[in-house]
């Protein structure tokens, strides 16, 4: 299997990515990573209906991840003789929009994992001196980060970034004591500390 990144929205796969998705003979993906790539796709496309199964696809089946396959994506299901090729993750599209470097920063992801693990992993991270970029769940956003900022007596700001890629991105800025709110399920919470 081939598992390809095809970036968080469009625009942002790349060129390795358009070659193999061009010379796949079928191609996998969830509905959103299809429309992503679908000026690319010249063979059959399928929607993944379940993820745990990928491991059952043929060697050449090309399957898209959107993102970056290796952050929070499919290529945790790629096996040794599996290729993964990488594409633009929510997270360094955030980062470059707010001009935060990328070297002073942990990836945390609570989305489809237990909250309880994200959040000591946060608190680890912050204690550390970390910068912050997390994928949420419903349980664990940008509400109860700025919570944990406050009991840490940490200031920081709080950076919402959804839709990425998207026509309609929108980037909100606020404080633990004002975090911002997000109005969709497609984002990432962006915490850089003040020293």
């Amino acid at each position: 299997m081939i598992v390809v990144g095809v970036g968080v929205g469009p625009g942002m796969i790349t060129e390795e990515g358009i070659k193999a998705i061009r010379k796949a003979s079928v191609v996998y993906g969830s509905k959103r990573a299809l429309e992503i790539a679908q000026e690319y796709i010249t063979c059959e496309a399928k929607i993944i209906t379940d993820y745990k199964s990928l491991h059952f696809l043929p060697s050449y089946a090309v399957v898209l991840s959107t993102g970056d396959p290796m952050f929070s994506g499919l290529g945790q299901f790629a096996g040794k003789k599996d290729t993964v090729i990488p594409g633009i993750s929510s997270m360094q599209v955030a980062c470059a929009r707010n001009k935060v470097n990328l070297t002073n920063l942990c990836a945390i992801t609570a989305h489809g994992r237990d909250f309880e693990l994200a959040k000591a992993e946060l608190i680890r991270e912050l204690k550390n001196g970390k910068n912050i970029f997390l994928l949420p769940e419903d349980k664990f956003g940008s509400r109860e980060v700025a919570e944990v900022l406050k009991k840490l007596e940490l200031e920081a700001e709080l950076y919402i970034c959804e839709k990425l890629g998207y026509p309609e991105e929108r980037i909100s800025r606020g404080t633990p004591e004002n975090p911002p709110i997000s109005g969709t399920i497609l984002y990432g919470l962006l915490v850089v500390q003040k020293r």
